[in-house]
């Protein structure tokens, strides 16, 4: 099965990638959704036992990722940073050392549920902060998975999982994306990330992301 698989949406070719991102050939733009920049800090400040270096696993994914593809920016559909507890020095430390790696990309935040409660990233990272919705070309950039009268919408917030289930009542729980004409949801990118079990209505298009693989879900 591939890394990638090109679907068309609205008239417009579009790669679901098996690292759970959206790749927009057309406008050299890299999609994610609810990156939770610094959520693991933000936990250890309630002192809850929780893994580090999430936050380096998930920009080192995103380092591959823009290096793999022909990317001028970078669209982040809302959560960038997960919670103002989760700014320690470290994690922008971390942030900052990123960003001058790939110093010529454009990147765009559709603000989000954790980033109003966060705020808006540090000035000198760079990143143009607009609200929902946000229209390029036939659709509506959002963080809230709510129909737009007009463009169809790609939207995260929700975390969209799927669970296989085998007959020996094994459960292998996969992040996906579900593509519709009026909604369609990005899994969620961050390392350290719950997911919601989504319903699989038809017409939507279900993909199923994991093992360096994406593939469609035969319904």
């Amino acid at each position: 099965m591939p890394a990638h698989v090109e679907i068309e949406l609205r008239g417009e070719r579009l790669w679901l990638l098996a690292d759970r991102a959206l790749y927009w050939p057309a406008r050299k733009a890299l999609l994610v959704a609810d990156v939770h920049i610094g959520k693991a800090a933000s936990y250890r400040a309630l002192h809850q036992p929780v893994p580090r270096g999430t936050t380096a696993a998930t920009l080192e994914r995103l380092d591959g990722l823009l290096d793999a593809y022909a990317c001028e920016r970078m669209i982040v559909l809302g959560d960038f940073i997960h919670a103002r507890s989760g700014r320690a020095p470290a994690t922008l430390a971390l942030l900052r050392a990123w960003r001058e790696r790939h110093a010529q990309l454009h990147i765009h935040l559709i603000r989000g549920n954790h980033d109003r409660h966060a705020g808006d990233p540090p000035p000198e990272l760079g990143v143009e902060v607009v609200d929902e919705p946000w229209l390029v070309g036939p659709f509506a950039l959002q963080h809230e998975p709510l129909a737009h009268p007009t463009h169809t919408v790609l939207a995260g917030h929700v975390h969209p999982v799927w669970i296989l289930r085998g007959r020996a009542r094994q459960r292998l729980r996969l992040p996906c994306f579900v593509i519709d004409e009026q909604v369609s949801l990005l899994p969620a990118f961050g390392e350290f990330t719950g997911g919601w079990e989504v319903d699989l209505r038809p017409p939507a298009r279900l993909y199923l992301a994991g093992d360096g693989q994406v593939w469609a879900l035969a319904r």
